[in-house]
């Protein structure tokens, strides 16, 4: 009798032409989070996959942003696993016809291969190979679609919280780290916006009438940047500005966005303090500043659960002829909900990729069989008879 790791590599390589088609179709769709027409037809696509396998469906329709997508196989076995995977890009309308899914060598690239629909797609495959093999013993499998996981799953975060205690493990699906790593911590963090109100003026005529907002903005991003390190692990970055209306009027109105990374609730606790302190200052008179948004993105710290998934998977690996090793991400991802709920999870399963969010995002064609066995063994064996 055939090992199962041989089994699911061989019914792996056989279908590995018709994941690379599929591949090609998710890619190839304009899917940024704020195009919800892009975003559902990449859920629509999922939905009728999942049905063609069997799956119970639940539609969670959203106006300002793409439906949220679950999809739930019942069994008669043992063990409830829900995994984990997002429908959305980074990408703005064009980009896919500018940059469909192509290959350079080892690599496919393209946007969204890596983040993150090779992930997805290595879900999908993973079950196919275990239902068509014989080896589904669970009591239930759980596939949940995120819309807008790209902006901090505003929405989703709730049904992943409420989700979560009915499950013994979470899978989530994002692209493997490009040494081929897992991932078993995430920081936290949040999306901040300063807002600076100014006066304006004529910047010729009568320059002292007015009060710069983007001076004083300035000033903040300045005392902003300068909190980097005072906090072990966080950081701050200014990732957006805009501000003024036309060449010759003093600003009377300027914002930046800053992005915020924490480690743990102390650090969250601490470096929001040091920023509304901060922002509580004015420099120029005549100006007011408030500040928007929050650190609401909690941290995944190492934890058992997660070691205890992760210790499960490298020894699969291993079997498998390669190895993997434990990578906490300055990134947080849809984990990080499912964590903060009490659920043991492990991250980074897909295939491996790198360069997200960026041109040259791309996915190492060889990772592609053997992270989908995987992730296929390790469903296997969380859902095993005792």
């Amino acid at each position: 009798m055939r090992h199962p790791l041989d089994e699911l590599t061989h019914w792996m390589e056989n279908h590995l032409d018709a994941y690379l088609a599929d591949l090609a179709e998710l890619v190839n769709v304009d899917c940024g989070t704020h195009y919800k027409p892009g975003v559902d037809e990449v859920g629509s696509w999922c939905a009728r996959m999942a049905v063609h396998m069997g799956a119970l469906l639940e539609w969670i329709p959203q106006r300002d942003y793409g439906d949220i997508l679950l999809a739930r196989w019942q069994g008669n076995g043992r063990g409830r696993l829900l995994l984990s995977a997002h429908l959305d890009t980074v990408y703005p309308i064009g980009t896919a016809a500018k940059r469909p899914l192509r290959r350079e060598g080892s690599r496919l690239l393209g946007p969204g291969v890596a983040d993150m629909k090779a992930g997805l797609l290595s879900g999908f495959y993973a079950l196919q190979a275990l239902f068509a093999l014989g080896m589904a013993d669970f009591e239930e499998i759980a596939f949940f679609f995120s819309s807008e996981e790209e902006v901090g799953s505003p929405v989703s975060r709730t049904w992943l919280a409420q989700l979560a205690p009915h499950y013994d493990a979470g899978l989530v699906l994002e692209a493997g780290r490009p040494d081929g790593s897992v991932v078993v911590a995430r920081k936290g963090g949040g999306f901040l916006r300063v807002c600076v109100e100014g006066r304006e003026a004529h910047t010729g005529i009568e320059p002292e009438k007015g009060a710069s907002a983007i001076l004083e903005l300035a000033h903040h991003i300045i005392a902003l940047e300068a909190l980097n390190g005072k906090v072990p692990g966080t950081t701050i970055k200014i990732t957006q500005v805009q501000g003024g209306t036309a060449r010759n009027v003093v600003p009377g109105a300027a914002e930046a966005g800053v992005d915020v990374r924490v480690v743990d609730e102390e650090g969250r606790e601490t470096i929001e303090a040091l920023i509304r302190s901060t922002v509580n200052r004015t420099y120029i008179e005549g100006t007011q500043v408030r500040l928007e948004g929050e650190i609401d993105r909690p941290p995944w710290p190492p934890n058992e659960g997660t070691h205890r998934l992760y210790t499960l998977a490298r020894q699969i690996a291993h079997e498998l002829g390669f190895e993997i090793g434990a990578a906490i991400s300055g990134g947080s991802s849809d984990g990080n909900f499912l964590v903060a709920s009490g659920l043991a999870v492990l991250d980074g399963l897909g295939p491996v990729g790198g360069l997200d969010h960026s041109p040259n995002e791309y996915l190492d064609i060889e990772s592609i069989v053997p992270r989908t066995v995987l992730l296929a063994e390790l469903i296997r064996r969380l859902t095993a008879p005792a």
